[in-house]
């Protein structure tokens, strides 16, 4: 039976750090709907009512979009291996680009990665549990090193055109802000 809490428990947070993936839900009220994966050691919880994982380049930008105008989104954990569970956080997300005050001291709290594009920081209204029972049993083997390898071949600057060429608007055409935010002028 599901249960619903205020903040994070301390079972919640260990549950927490030891996951390889998690699933994060944006939108606004006349977009799509975006569910995306995320893994790479990219999370990190601050506080019972606060988490904040780093945004690596990809294919598409839509949290970003989204959250810029609509800041609800949802983070979803489920357990792959040992008791079933399903943690669901719900709550108000920023987006925090590179020129942004806080994204030094929010970045200090990874471990550099290759292409990062955006921090988000998402305070948690509520968090839920739900059993899992039907979620399969999975074994994780390691991370992909395809993301890094391409960064590091592209390097700052090919990066930076990927954003140019990729990432400046959502499927919906929503802007993402990514090249005024986060490159120098």
């Amino acid at each position: 039976m599901g249960k619903q809490y205020d903040a994070l428990t301390e079972p919640h947070l260990a549950f927490i750090a030891t996951q390889k993936v998690f699933f994060v839900g944006t939108a606004t009220a006349d977009s799509r709907i975006n569910v995306s994966p995320k893994g790479m050691d990219s999370l990190r919880a601050l506080s019972c009512k606060r988490v904040v994982w780093l945004n690596l380049t990809g294919s598409g930008n839509e949290t970003a979009a989204h959250v810029q105008l609509d800041p609800r989104m949802t983070l979803m954990f489920c357990s792959f291996e040992g008791a079933p569970l399903i943690l669901r956080l719900y709550g108000t997300a920023r987006v925090i680009h590179k020129n942004d005050q806080e994204w030094s001291e929010l970045l200090s709290n990874f471990t550099s990665l290759l292409g990062a594009r955006q921090i988000f920081d998402l305070t948690i209204e509520l968090v839920q549990t739900s059993c899992g029972f039907g979620v399969p049993y999975l074994t994780y083997k390691e991370e992909r090193p395809l993301l890094a390898d391409w960064a590091t071949k592209k390097g700052d600057e090919g990066v930076r055109n990927y954003w140019q060429e990729k990432n400046q608007v959502s499927i919906d055409n929503i802007p993402t802000h990514i090249i005024e935010k986060n490159i120098q002028p």
